[in-house]
């Protein structure tokens, strides 16, 4: 695995470290392609602020990264897009204005509300993932202007009771209605490596989600760390190969000017 495509600096809301720091982390492991794909979460106002970064100072930053560091490593420039059904013709604009390499749509708030905050306050967790997979179920119909979704159940993480509570089989029917809309308008799913990292047992999404996007013949599938901070980069990456060979993938995908790459495992 050579290419970790999702991971986070201090341009995003929820990271205060310098993106030098990413890069030479990532050289360090070994890694020959990185993709920067900082928060933009429009009408996010649950931190306090707007979750946005502002756009010039950010790809001024990432050219002058892909200059310096040219002969050690190629850096894309990405973002992962918070979605909402209704910015689908927000984010289509905005897509159209700038050059990334990559885009995630995440779902980061339901009901208008950020998930990692109080949500599982104010809901079971049967009912908070009824809330969640139907929204994201919208987006998907919606949104067209993303490449892959992100961490499918990243819901799962902020859980009252994490996957001890979550049964796939409660909600694999809506998931896989999800899968098919994501295969029908030319999208992919990312393999998320934090799911590690929380404790959970496994990527976003679960092997076996994974394995039924494959089935229902889906083909682009990204990998990455979702990293903060240097030392998550390429987060259990030893493991990844493996899990895309079982669940019958030959190859995983990177992005480059918004075009799928397809790399052998």
């Amino acid at each position: 695995m050579r290419a970790d495509v999702h991971m986070h600096c201090g341009f995003s809301n929820d990271s205060e470290t310098r993106p030098e720091d990413m890069v030479e982390n990532a050289i360090a492991k070994g890694l020959s392609v990185i993709c920067f794909t900082d928060h933009y979460d429009k009408d996010n106002l649950d931190w306090g602020d707007e979750a946005i970064f502002d756009v010039e100072s950010y790809f001024q930053k990432m050219i002058e990264l892909q200059e310096e560091y040219r002969d050690r490593i190629e850096i894309r420039i990405g973002a992962e897009i918070g979605m909402q059904p209704y910015l689908a013709e927000y984010y289509q604009n905005f897509m159209a204005q700038h050059p990334f390499d990559f885009v995630i749509g995440s779902v980061h708030s339901v009901l208008e509300h950020d998930v990692a905050l109080d949500f599982f306050q104010k809901h079971s967790d049967p009912e908070g993932y009824k809330i969640y997979f139907e929204e994201m179920l919208q987006d998907v119909q919606k949104i067209k202007s993303y490449d892959v979704l992100g961490h499918l159940d990243y819901i799962v993480r902020y859980s009252n009771q994490g996957s001890k509570g979550f049964d796939l089989n409660d909600y694999m029917d809506i998931i896989e209605e999800i899968l098919k809309q994501v295969i029908a308008h030319g999208k992919g799913i990312e393999m998320n490596m934090s799911g590690l990292k929380y404790g959970l047992g496994a990527p976003h999404p679960q092997p076996e989600i994974i394995k039924r996007y494959r089935e229902l013949g889906g083909e682009i599938i990204t990998v990455g760390a979702d990293g903060h901070i240097p030392e998550h980069i390429a987060y259990d990456y030893h493991l990844a190969d493996d899990i895309l060979k079982s669940c019958g993938f030959k190859y995983y995908t990177e992005f480059k000017g918004r075009k799928p790459l397809f790399v052998k495992i």
